[in-house]
């Protein structure tokens, strides 16, 4: 294996925008993955070494870290992501040369205790997680984001009901949230991974640019696309069954976006932050420019 700067796990989400923007400047990425796909296929013509392994496997990670200055580590919601954060603090002490070690986080962690109860199983092995890794001794930046924007709350579900009734239909209340754009999290990724010492030992959260109660956010849904959309308050149960039992989502993945809703209707996700400008030049971009971008997602 050659020398590159930076090792990245997974293939998709900010995984792959990561790697994009780190081609973009010519820095030499290397790139673990499980399956050889398509995924791993556009990677390679990114000009990334892509290699097979297992965050859940000790050797695996321990041959993908050769040579590696850094590491971006992240997974896909899973039970296994404190198990996977485990293993890659252990082989990465062991590996011992690693500049920097940047942990995908969840902002949530930001308002939790070790006996916290309120928070979804996955949020609890975000929090486990961020200790092992700051128990681990290694040179780790956590970036904490909020809500996606291009979680299928406010794309999939909304691109149904929109077209069909104008209406954003969610289990929100009158909870306000400033959810953020992938693409936006890859860049603050990229940036601390290209030059990772000023950024060790932070923590940065990632939100959009202002918060928002679901009435703004269907207003802003309306503005970017031109025809009036309305939000509609469902209560959380009568949601699950209409709604999300339809995608058919393993329990622990149900659980989580269950617990993300009941959070926002106690107002958890009332939170702003700049760390996206500070840290990249460039604000977070806006509901409404992420949804104008997309219309034809939410038009049918």
């Amino acid at each position: 294996m050659t020398h590159h700067h930076a090792l990245i796990a997974g293939a998709g989400g900010v995984a792959r925008l990561v790697v994009e923007r780190l081609r973009a400047h010519d820095v030499a990425v290397r790139v673990l993955v499980r399956r050889d796909d398509d995924r791993a296929a556009r990677l390679r013509a990114l000009g990334a070494e892509v290699v097979l392994g297992d965050l859940t496997r000790p050797e695996t990670v321990a041959t993908a870290l050769e040579g590696a200055r850094s590491m971006y580590f992240a997974m896909p919601v899973s039970p296994d992501h404190l198990l996977a954060a485990t293993v890659v603090a252990s082989v990465a002490r062991e590996h011992g040369t690693l500049e920097a070690l940047v942990d995908l986080s969840q902002m949530t962690v930001s308002q939790m205790t070790a006996t916290s109860t309120a928070e979804s199983h996955q949020q609890r092995l975000h929090w486990l997680a961020e200790q092992v890794f700051d128990w681990s001794g290694l040179p780790v930046v956590h970036i904490r984001p909020t809500s996606f924007l291009d979680n299928p709350l406010f794309t999939a579900l909304p691109a149904r009901t929109i077209p069909a009734r104008g209406t954003i239909e969610l289990p929100f209340g009158t909870g306000r949230t400033s959810p953020v754009a992938v693409d936006d999290v890859a860049r603050v990724i990229a940036t601390v991974l290209r030059e990772p010492a000023p950024h060790v030992g932070h923590v940065y959260e990632l939100t959009g640019p202002r918060t928002l109660d679901m009435t703004e956010m269907a207003e802003t849904f309306a503005k970017a696309l031109g025809r009036p959309v309305s939000y509609v308050d469902v209560p959380l149960e009568q949601w699950r069954a209409e709604m999300l039992s339809t995608i058919g989502l393993p329990p622990h993945i149900e659980q989580h976006i269950l617990t993300m809703c009941r959070l926002h209707q106690e107002n958890r996700y009332d939170r702003a932050s700049d760390h996206v400008e500070r840290l990249t030049g460039t604000p977070a971009r806006t509901v409404e420019e992420f949804v104008a971008a997309r219309k034809n997602l939410y038009l049918g």
